[in-house]
């Protein structure tokens, strides 16, 4: 039996049965949707899964019929395939060892430029040969010198900020993993006079973790794609690398928590990596 949350734990579900298939997928709507350089999958039969609590909190998103958000968090939210008889789950709402981890990356050919693939997966441009299904494309977005650009996955909400940024990091914690529902969350540091709004602000809802001191995640609130979130406390704005349009000019510098990390995600690259956050 395997259990799994939304960051909010109003929506609960479980699902009895093997695990059929885990992959990556970096395709510009799942990491839209996730704020993450990449989203993990998990496939098992659907007569296991049921639902526990909180479907009533369970939104839609206005961009994607095939994906579905805590309308509290903005976790995503397991999909059901009844024509298939299969529950689609993204790893990182999954609770415990699952037995089983990622066997390829999909997409690849839409992966973010600031992200490397460092293991020896198999990899495919767009959906493995055996899959027939759509592929959706965004609009290409005119880069601006100086300036990095980014949305959420409907592109009602759109920010942008100057410069380089202050840092870019990967945190492998509980509470990203479930706010991110992904291996881990790819979070950019931007100071707060650098970064504006570019419209939809007044749709990005909110959610903090209560028994946290800051941990807080954003999303808007029609397509439940990750937004940033601006920290007065801490003079900063967390922006989920997922979300950006164009290249930030920095790249990542540190795994933290990895203590705390998945047990079906192994880290292959030579970045930093850290306990739990760095005290320098």
């Amino acid at each position: 039996m395997t259990n799994g949350a939304c960051l909010c734990g109003t929506v609960r579900f479980e699902i009895d049965g093997p695990l059929q298939t885990m992959l990556n997928c970096h395709c510009s709507m799942c990491r839209k949707f996730h704020g993450t350089a990449f989203t993990t999958a998990v496939v098992a039969p659907l007569p296991g899964f049921r639902w526990l609590a909180g479907e009533h909190a369970i939104r839609p998103s206005c961009a994607s019929d095939r994906r579905s958000f805590c309308a509290t968090c903005g976790s995503a939210t397991p999909r059901l395939v009844p024509e298939r008889q299969l529950a689609v789950l993204h790893a990182g709402n999954l609770e415990g060892d699952l037995g089983i981890e990622p066997k390829f990356h999909q997409f690849v050919g839409s992966k973010a430029p600031w992200y490397t693939i460092t293991d020896s997966l198999p990899q495919f441009e767009e959906w493995r040969p055996e899959m027939q299904a759509p592929v959706v494309s965004r609009p290409a977005v005119t880069p601006k010198e100086g300036v990095t650009q980014g949305s959420c996955l409907c592109g009602d909400v759109a920010f942008e900020f100057d410069g380089t940024p202050l840092r870019m990091m990967y945190c492998h914690c509980s509470r990203c993993r479930r706010g991110r529902s992904a291996a881990h969350a790819t979070n950019v540091f931007v100071a707060l006079d650098n970064f504006r709004w570019v419209r939809g602000d007044a749709q990005v809802a909110s959610y903090k973790v209560p028994d946290a001191r800051f941990f807080t995640v954003a999303f808007c609130s029609r397509c439940g794609g990750a937004a940033p979130y601006q920290s007065a406390a801490r003079g900063f704005a967390v922006v989920p690398a997922g979300t950006l349009d164009t290249d930030p000019g920095i790249r990542v510098g540190a795994h933290i928590f990895v203590a705390s990390k998945a047990s079906w995600f192994t880290i292959t690259d030579d970045v930093k990596r850290f306990a739990e956050y760095p005290q320098a």
